[in-house]
């Protein structure tokens, strides 16, 4: 789930105007087949017998396989993202249930484990998940606790990096355990990293 610019450009042939309708079956449809059966199992011929177009439909688009894995990777990723309120608290529980959300739609963890179980043989679409995706979180994770850190509600000392793996980590921990997400899972893994880089609203509150 954007986190792009939108200003991603992936080559394709000239011809006639794209049909936006179209082109979201096709890369919906690259997306599922990638999930359920792997980038090398995945064929041009599955996906257009998956999106109901034909073959020269998608290569007018995207002239290869890798192309039309990249960019059905970049769409999956780009989501809107929430606003920032400007309080540390609050925009680190929405950064979260955004989180949660895109790891929880269909095909979501499937997909995650695809590139990294074909990272040997494509690396590029794990380079392209890491570059979309993951990158673009941390940064916003990372400003939003510098911003705090800079305002003096952190400790001097806070391990910033850390607290953002805390943060990742614990969403990846809790789907892999199978444990039902609660109503305010968000809440309670944001506040306990924030006691742990001593927060001090939160630790106040807590003790």
């Amino acid at each position: 789930m954007n986190e792009t610019n939108g200003s991603t450009v992936f080559p394709r042939a000239p011809g006639r105007p794209r049909e936006p309708q179209t082109d979201e079956r096709i890369l919906d449809a690259a997306l599922r087949l990638m999930a359920q059966h792997g980038f090398v199992r995945m064929s041009m011929e599955m996906v257009a017998a998956e999106a109901g177009v034909t073959k020269p439909t998608i290569y007018r688009r995207w002239p290869s396989k890798i192309e039309l894995a990249m960019a059905a990777l970049v769409a999956y990723c780009d989501v809107t993202l929430p606003a920032v309120a400007g309080e540390t608290r609050t925009d680190l529980i929405a950064e979260m249930e955004h989180f949660r959300h895109a790891i929880l739609r269909p095909n979501g963890m499937s997909l995650l484990g695809t590139v990294l179980a074909e990272e040997h043989e494509t690396p590029e679409l794990l380079a392209a998940f890491r570059k979309y995706l993951v990158t673009p979180r941390r940064q916003r994770l990372t400003a939003i606790l510098a911003a705090a850190q800079t305002r003096g509600e952190l400790r001097p000392d806070a391990d910033i990096g850390l607290a953002v793996n805390m943060l990742v980590g614990a969403l990846y921990a809790q789907y892999l355990a199978a444990t039902p997400f609660a109503e305010d899972w968000c809440e309670r893994v944001v506040d306990a990293v924030l006691v742990y880089l001593g927060h001090r609203a939160i630790v106040d509150k807590a003790g």
